[in-house]
């Protein structure tokens, strides 16, 4: 059976994707908001969040992602978050990078020009492979198809401008739910979906009167 390529991004309500993690991880155009998850986190969203690390057996990471986590992770290893660290700093790490980067983290590989034999290759090579952040990257794969599960862990906050998974541009897309949504008590809700397939569109009265 083909790996899969888990997409797992903490959002906005307003679909804000960026910097969750510190103030000083991406002020990138001015983004003012940097650590906005870290008040809202809860015991029972972390949970979540470690089963899902104890499943992947590789990172796929664009190269903005791979620089904070390699600056990062290797340090933690004795420190609270040590299982998580345990696990990125083991399994392979492929990073999406336009240049030819330092890759100074261990088991860090460049993914090639052609995305989608690289993403072949990866489904071949691995069972469950997370993209984590990334959210320039993560466009290109959703835009692309070359997903299997998107987690989005929706938060209830609302910061207005920063870098969204889903662009004002960006072209029309499907969805499933593969799971029933799960909410933590600080108001976080994991939301987990599948490729949908084609944007459809009917009339109201018409849908209700064929239920």
């Amino acid at each position: 059976m083909a790996g899969q390529i888990i997409i797992d991004l903490f959002t906005t309500l307003d679909g804000v994707q960026q910097a969750p993690g510190g103030p000083e991880e991406d002020p990138e155009g001015g983004f003012r908001f940097g650590g906005w998850q870290a008040p809202l986190m809860d015991e029972a969203e972390g949970e979540q969040v470690e089963s899902g690390v104890k499943t992947m057996d590789a990172l796929l990471l664009g190269r903005r992602t791979y620089d904070i986590f390699a600056a990062y992770w290797p340090q933690y290893a004795d420190g609270p978050s040590d299982g998580i660290a345990a696990v990125f700093n083991r399994i392979p790490k492929y990073v999406a990078s336009r240049g030819t980067p330092d890759l100074p983290w261990a088991a860090s590989h460049r993914v090639g020009a052609d995305l989608a034999a690289e993403v072949s290759t990866l489904r071949e090579r691995h069972s469950s492979i997370h993209v984590i952040g990334s959210v320039d990257f993560a466009q290109t794969l959703v835009r692309e198809g070359f997903f299997d599960v998107l987690n989005l862990w929706v938060y209830p906050v609302v910061l207005g401008a920063g870098k969204r998974l889903f662009p004002n541009d960006g072209p029309p897309l499907g969805l499933t739910l593969l799971e029933p949504p799960v909410a933590s008590e600080r108001g976080c809700v994991l939301l987990k979906y599948g490729p949908g397939g084609l944007v459809e569109t009917a009339d109201m009265d018409e849908a209700l009167r064929e239920r």
